[in-house]
This record gives C-alpha cells, structure tokens and sequence, in this order.
C-alpha cells in the first residue's frame, strides 16, 4: 500500500499529506487575495480574505476551520457578520483538509450550505509551451475584464473593481498574466492568470473565448504560466478546478493530477437582514 495515499481512495493523498500540501496551497492563495489592497485576519477558528477590489469569490472567502466542533460552530456564526459588515451579499468558505472532517454537520445546523464540489490539483508532467502566449499589459486589461466577466456573470460594478485589481497585479512581481492574441479579430483569444508565494506555484485562472476553444490555446496558456512560475523558482505548482466534467478533465489534459478534494460552503446574507 503506497504510504503517501489515502487507502479509501487510491487517487487522493493520506489525510495528512493532504492536510500539509492544503496548508501550503491556502497560504498562496490568501496572499494571492490580498493583493494589493486585500485584508487577510482570523476570525475564531478561521483564516479570512478580503479585498473590496476583487469581486471574485476567491479574494473574499475563509478556509482552514481548525478548532473544536464548538469553537467552528461559532466561527461560522461570526463569519456572517464579518461578510455583511465588508457588504459582501453571502459569505464563503473552502473546505478543504485543513478544515475539521466535522463541517457538513456543523454548516448544516448553522443554516450554511454547501454549493460547489472541488478538486485541488499538483502539477506532474511537463509540457513545452509553442511561444504563442505573451505577457499581458496594460491595453489588455479591458479584454481581460470582458472575458472574466462573461464567465463569472459579473455586474458593472464588479467590473470596473475587477479591472483596478487586474491593474495591480500587472505591476505585482509575483503575479503572472498571460494572453494569446486572436489571429483573425483585434482582441485576445484567451487568458491565463498565475501567482507565486513561497515557492508555491498557482494557475488561478484560464479563460478562452468560446469561439476559439479545442485549439490548443488553453494548454498553451496554461503551459506558460507553469514555465513562468517554475523559472521564478516554483518548486510545485497547483490549481482549482470543479470536481468532474470538462474543467478536471482539461486540468489532468495539462498535466495536474487531483490529490484532495474541496468543498465550497456559503451562506446568504441577505436572508439574514
């Protein structure tokens, strides 16, 4: 039996490895968060992120509930009025090994739900990039925006926060964005978004204009992201993706390998008001 594995399931790592590699992976994500105006505190058991400029639910959201079942229970209840004190419509939390087994229980009788299935992801193989991707710069930013906002339904207001926070980060040394240019219209095709943070390497986002997917610019974005991130001295590299369907299968396409799962819980503010 391979020591490093769960024995319930051979694809996923032992509780504890998968308690670690979390650990490293929520810390990179919160740093990613914060940037360059974001605020990251603990409130009780848990460790919290937001950013007024990012209105994407990965800079506003708290993970690694670690405490007894009365301390998270409690947390969950103040973490409600921490989301609707930033003016935050729901609040949310990403449960993953760092957080105790006990949360579905605990979230349910709290009135918080759970509302995505995820997969963390390692990067294994390698996969040489064709040098269509470039740098983005600041002209792209626009672009960008439309294509995050059509994925993510974003109003806009939320565009308008999202374009200041892409604004940072082009001049954050530790962010890397990647576009690849449209051949046939003046606009970008696709785009890709990553972060570095203690040598841990993130592809946080890959975006590509439905009009020209199933042509390879998504493996190639993604593969320059990686190379980027391993060149400013990465030694993993990870992402987030849906459990299942096209995104995990598009992930494993580029070389990930699932190693935990994470569970989105979140709760609506407005019910309460």
């Amino acid at each position: 039996m391979d020591p490093l594995h769960d024995p319930d399931d051979e694809a996923l790592l032992d509780p504890r490895q998968a308690r670690d590699l979390a650990g490293l992976v929520e810390t990179a994500r919160l740093a990613s968060a914060v940037v360059r105006y974001g605020l990251r505190t603990r409130v009780g058991a848990a460790t919290v992120v937001l950013n007024q400029d990012n209105p994407l639910p990965a800079a506003n959201h708290a993970c690694a509930l670690w405490g007894t079942l009365a301390e998270v229970a409690g947390t969950l209840l103040e973490l409600e009025q921490v989301f609707a004190d930033a003016g935050h419509a729901e609040a949310v939390v990403f449960a993953s090994p760092t957080t105790v087994a006990e949360i579905e229980g605990i979230a349910d009788d709290a009135g918080w739900r759970a509302v995505e299935e995820l997969v963390a992801l390692l990067h294994r193989v390698r996969q040489d990039p064709r040098g269509l991707a470039r740098p983005a710069e600041d002209r792209d930013l626009p672009g960008i925006v439309d294509l995050i906002a059509d994925d993510a339904g974003l109003s806009e207001e939320g565009e308008r926060r999202l374009l200041r926070n892409l604004g940072h980060r082009i001049d954050e040394p530790r962010s890397v964005l990647r576009v690849v240019d449209d051949p046939d219209a003046d606009r970008i095709a696709g785009f890709a978004q990553g972060f570095i943070e203690r040598r841990v390497g993130l592809v946080e986002q890959v975006i590509v204009r439905p009009g020209r997917r199933r042509r390879g610019i998504g493996r190639e974005l993604v593969a320059d992201v990686i190379d980027e991130l391993r060149e400013r001295g990465a030694l993993m590299v990870a992402a987030q993706s849906e459990e299942g369907g096209t995104a995990e299968r598009f992930a494993e396409a580029c070389g990930f390998d699932v190693v935990y799962g994470v569970t989105a819980y979140a709760r609506r503010i407005d019910d309460l008001l």
